[in-house]
């Protein structure tokens, strides 16, 4: 895999003009901000109450075990909430048109125990640039004994992970808040996190802090100030991480491992013969956009296609945008991939899972 990846250049030019026209006259006939909806700060009071409040409660009310035990549950359905609506839009840029909000709707992710920094790499350097690039793109790395992409070493036990893949989601969350120190590291050593060696050990305090500040409050905090046992406190954070983990790894995959969106490799010279516009249309898909409650909960992320080709938008903004992404792409004999219901681009992921546990390669585009 080529260190520097690179896309097609003027092609596609009336199909980009035609549809960035239409996407900004929505905005200017709608008198719209593309960064910015009423709705976005009462769906965040929202999402962060669903996952503070219960931890709240559980440190001042003295409830029974089994009640704090589903109380976490809730934190983690809050947690997931907050990652995919606030988290996500703020580091995008696309909660507001003031920079300083962004930043701050993104340093949420310091409250769900990850850190924004390296979120950011991850999401916005690696993923959004070299969607499904086996090599570049993290999401398709294979993980522990997951295969999500073609081009990855078949294992013998490969086999069975359309079975086993679901558990492995509950780890998802976790992940993060443990290995987020050595993942700083392995970024600096790529050559990924290109900042002074100052800048880069001021972050890494910052980082080291912020996890004693969340480690604190979710472990000690609970343990001083109410009856639980300490077992009873480890418990509920992990139901709270494993609930947060599986909503999240199920969101992204159906996006992106499912039949239809392509999984590409750059040829000898690092280059992709596609532009960066018809690769994202190529390796992302949408899913369930009927759902109005499932697009308010994931944050326009079964959405994915407009987000892809509009990621400094408001999510808030995407049912409307498909209208006029599909009505384009139709128009110019573009690619638009989309699943019409949850549960079939569930059995999607699930029969792709089970492919990649079989096939060498497939749909590996060049």
């Amino acid at each position: 895999m080529h260190k520097v990846v690179s896309f097609a250049q003027n092609q596609d030019l009336e199909f980009k003009k035609a549809l960035h026209q239409r996407v900004s006259a929505y905005f200017t006939e709608n008198g719209l901000s593309k960064a910015h909806t009423p709705g976005m700060l009462i769906k965040s009071i929202i999402l962060l109450s669903i996952y503070i409040l219960p931890f709240v409660a559980i440190l001042t009310l003295g409830l029974p075990v089994w009640i704090v035990m589903l109380l976490y549950f809730i934190m983690g359905v809050g947690k997931a909430g907050v990652g995919m609506s606030i988290m996500h839009d703020g580091n995008h840029a696309s909660y507001s048109e003031n920079q300083k909000v962004n930043t701050m709707m993104g340093y949420t992710m310091y409250l769900l125990g990850a850190d924004s920094y390296n979120w950011k790499i991850k999401h916005n350097k690696l993923h959004h640039v070299f969607t499904n690039v086996y090599g570049k793109d993290e999401d398709i790395d294979s993980r522990a004994i997951l295969r999500f992409a073609y081009a990855s070493p078949l294992k013998k036990y490969h086999r069975f992970q359309q079975y086993y893949a679901w558990f492995l989601y509950l780890l998802m969350s976790l992940s993060m808040v443990f290995f987020d120190i050595p993942k700083r590291f392995i970024y600096r050593k790529k050559g990924i996190t290109n900042i002074s060696r100052s800048a880069f050990q001021s972050s890494l305090i910052k980082l080291v802090v912020a996890k004693i500040i969340y480690f604190g409050v979710v472990f000690a905090l609970p343990m001083l100030v109410t009856s639980l046992l300490w077992w009873q406190v480890v418990a509920g954070f992990f139901i709270m991480h494993f609930t947060a983990g599986f909503i999240l790894s199920v969101v992204f995959q159906m996006a992106h491992v499912v039949a239809g969106p392509l999984q590409t490799l750059p040829d000898e010279n690092g280059k992709i013969n596609d532009t960066l516009l018809l690769h994202q249309l190529k390796t992302t898909s949408d899913f369930s956009k009927g759902n109005k409650i499932l697009s308010w909960y994931v944050g326009g992320l079964n959405y994915q296609v407009e987000h892809h080709l509009f990621p400094r938008i408001c999510h808030m903004h995407y049912p409307a945008l498909a209208k006029i992404v599909e009505a384009t792409t139709k128009e110019y004999n573009m690619p638009y991939y989309v699943y019409n219901s949850f549960g079939s681009a569930i059995r999607s992921h699930y029969n792709t899972l089970k492919e990649l546990g079989r096939t060498k390669v497939n749909y590996v585009n060049v």
